[in-house]
């Protein structure tokens, strides 16, 4: 991992200044005679391919920011997606891996000097390699199967100089996910960074999160081991990644998942007070008698009083259409400022078609719905664009909206088709009074 923030910086700005030379070199093609199409094609194939070996390499900040953007891939446009979608998915799991002799040492260092002494096998090898940290496998000293995720030396530091860095770049990357917003969510990973370093805190999170769920027929959370500031050792969990059920899953298998995944969202904040908000692809497997097993939990939020119950009255009140009591609700709750201007009812024409999943007892996910959604707030020229400007979001609820939007990024991924109406029901307090 390159740690010094000139050689960073130097590598994260050569991604749009490389957008913009390709920009130049692609006039020359088309005056040399190349289509419209084909120009497009090779520089968001050129432009992919760097993103992901920039992004990939640093690691840190960098690469955690591609894994963010990875779960709103499904809102760009078809024509212009498929290039982001294979190099994004690549981020949610595989990066380079540090040497070996880095790994033993940082194991030295957070378990002591005989920590080969506590397991009977240990693969150098890594099986994962991801943002701040790679994954193991190895056996304990017990005979257990476990995991186990080793901090990259240096973290730390490339974590803080990315994300700086990125801030400076927002407007630059919005290219890349048409749709999103990308200068709150690096403030948001910005701001959650210590808590994304720190293995104990996740260790603690994960084990909250495994008791909530203990002998829950449909989902597993693996159990922690043993846990140092760097490292994280919990019992291994096999399964099939979300990505190659997004790639080639079969229906019944995408229907599954998503339903698995929009329960978890929903349920966690109620039965273990804590919300899961790395949502992408990479944290969730399928395990073979058909869980969901959910790994990493370095970025948790804590609820102790669960999801807000005006988030559900809300949600009611726009997908029943009572203007009048929705903007009274979201003026209360400072979703709306004194001083505004907005209408009620361009309001709720700005939040009903959010809840066309909640309308009918199932709901079809899928891209070319949330492509509408992205497309109906990003452009300017409509009213949706300047009513969602002028709406206030509070920080206390951007994690809760992020990961919302996240997951169903995931759901629109999975073309998945579940009962989301009756999940809502049953977990999100005030929706259905």
């Amino acid at each position: 991992m390159p740690r010094r923030g000139a050689a960073r910086t130097a590598k994260l700005a050569s991604l749009p200044l490389g957008i913009a030379g390709r920009a130049v070199g692609g006039w020359g093609k088309r005056l040399a005679g190349q289509s419209a199409e084909q120009v497009s094609a090779t520089l968001s194939a050129k432009a992919a391919e760097q993103l992901f070996e920039v992004l990939g390499t640093l690691k840190g900040g960098a690469m955690k920011f591609g894994q963010a953007l990875s779960v709103f891939e499904a809102a760009v446009p078809d024509d212009m997606a498929q290039p982001y979608r294979e190099a994004l998915t690549k981020l949610q799991s595989a990066a380079p891996p540090m040497p070996a002799r880095q790994t033993h040492r940082v194991l030295a260092e957070q378990l002591g000097r005989s920590w080969v002494g506590r397991f009977s096998h240990f693969d150098d090898e890594p099986a994962a390699a991801a943002s701040i940290g790679q994954v193991h496998r190895a056996t304990w000293h017990d005979g257990r199967e476990v995991a186990v995720k080793v901090q990259y030396p240096g973290a730390d530091e490339a974590l803080r100089s990315d994300l700086r860095q990125l801030q400076r770049f927002s407007r630059l990357f919005q290219a890349f996910i048409p749709g999103t917003d990308v200068k709150p969510l690096l403030t948001e990973l910005a701001e959650r960074m210590d808590e994304e370093l720190d293995y104990l805190a996740e260790a603690d999170n994960q084990r909250a999160f495994a008791k909530a769920f203990e002998g829950d027929p449909e989902f597993l959370i693996p159990r922690v081991v043993a846990s140092a500031p760097k490292v994280v050792v919990s019992e291994w969990a096999t399964g099939t990644p979300l990505a190659k059920i997004i790639s080639d899953g079969d229906p019944a298998t995408r229907n599954l998942a998503g339903r698995l995944l929009a329960e978890f969202h929903y349920s966690s904040p109620a039965r273990a007070h804590l919300l899961h908000s790395d949502p992408h692809p990479g944290n969730f497997m399928l395990t073979s008698d058909g869980r969901l097993c959910v790994i990493d939990f370095g970025g948790v939020a804590k609820l102790p009083h669960g999801i807000p119950r005006h988030l559900g009255e809300i949600t009611r009140l726009a997908l029943d259409g009572h203007s009048d009591e929705l903007m009274r609700l979201l003026r209360e709750n400072r979703f709306v400022r004194a001083d505004s201007s907005l209408e009620a009812d361009e309001v709720l024409a700005y939040l009903a078609p959010f809840t066309e999943p909640l309308a009918e007892p199932t709901f079809h996910f899928t891209r070319r719905w949330m492509q509408r959604q992205a497309g109906r707030v990003g452009d300017s020229r409509g009213n949706d664009f300047h009513v969602g400007r002028s709406l206030n979001l509070p920080p206390e609820y951007l994690m809760i909206h992020r990961v919302t939007a996240g997951s169903t990024g995931i759901l629109c991924q999975l073309d998945a088709e579940i009962p989301a109406r009756g999940i809502v029901e049953r977990w999100q307090p005030g929706f259905a009074a």
